[in-house]
């Protein structure tokens, strides 16, 4: 029969301390994603019509580039 103690969680990295980590970790990332988006679509909404025109952007689609760029694509 098989059994996990708790020497064997802990060194398999699943103990409470680690949790907390990976939680505090998925937080900060998405704080920094977050970060990208509104700055993105702050400065592209920034740029008139001409600008965008240039880059072969449509305001439209400001928000959508943003999230690409947050989520790395």
């Amino acid at each position: 029969m098989a059994h996990a103690n708790v020497s064997n969680v802990r060194g398999a990295g699943f103990g409470l301390k680690d949790a907390i980590a990976a939680l505090v970790r998925s937080f900060n990332e998405g704080a920094a994603r977050r970060r990208i988006y509104k700055r993105t679509v702050a400065e592209l909404s920034a740029l008139t019509d001409r600008d965008l025109t240039d880059l072969g952007i449509h305001r439209m689609q400001i928000r959508r580039i943003a999230l690409d760029a947050a989520n790395g694509k």
